[in-house]
C-alpha cells in the first residue's frame, strides 16, 4: 500500500516564478476575499449575466471562490502531497480560464452588469475587455507557475531512478 506523503515542493526553475506565483496567489486572495465578503450579493450578480443554459450561477460562485483558494497551496509553496499540488495548479488555471471565459462573454453578448465581478459585488468595476486582458493576465501567471513549479517533477524523477 502507498503511503500519501507531504513534501515541500522543488525549488522553482527560475527566481521569477516564485515572484509570478506570489503576485497570482495575492491576486487571488484578495479576488476570494472580496467575493466572500459579498457572497450573498455576487451570486445574483453572476445570474445577471446571463450565462448559457448549463452553467449554474450557484456553481460558478462556488467554483470560482473554492478553486481560489485550493490554488493557494501550489503558489505558496506549501508542504502537501504531489497529487495535492496537481490539483492546486488545476485550480488556478480552472479560475484564470473561468474568468476568461466570463470576460469574454460580458463582451461579445453586450450583457452589462452593474459591476465585473472580479471583487465580486462589493467594488464596482466598469465592465469591459480589460476584464479580458487581466484574465489573459491570470493565465500567463498560470501557465508561468506551472512550468517553473511542474508539482509532478519529483514524482516523475522518483519513478524514472526506480526503472
Amino acid at each position: 500500500m502507498k503511503r500519501i506523503i507531504a513534501a515541500w515542493p522543488d525549488e522553482p526553475l527560475t527566481k521569477d516564478t516564485k515572484i509570478a506565483a506570489f503576485i497570482y496567489a495575492a491576486l487571488l486572495i484578495v479576488m476570494v476575499v472580496s467575493q466572500l465578503f459579498s457572497f450573498e450579493k455576487f451570486i445574483p450578480l453572476l445570474d445577471s449575466f446571463n450565462l448559457p443554459a448549463p452553467l449554474s450561477e450557484y456553481g460558478l460562485a462556488v467554483t470560482l471562490v473554492i478553486c481560489g483558494v485550493l490554488a493557494l497551496p501550489f503558489l505558496l509553496r506549501m508542504k502537501v502531497s504531489s497529487g495535492m499540488r496537481f490539483v492546486s495548479m488545476i485550480a488556478g488555471w480552472v479560475v484564470a480560464l473561468a474568468w476568461l471565459f466570463l470576460g469574454l462573454w460580458l463582451n461579445v453578448s453586450g450583457v452589462v452588469p452593474e459591476t465585473a465581478g472580479l471583487l465580486g459585488a462589493s467594488v464596482t468595476l466598469i465592465t469591459g475587455w480589460w476584464v479580458v486582458f487581466v484574465a489573459i493576465g491570470f493565465c500567463v501567471l498560470a501557465a508561468w507557475t506551472a512550468w517553473g513549479m511542474w508539482p509532478l517533477r519529483r514524482a516523475q524523477l522518483e519513478t524514472h531512478r526506480k526503472k
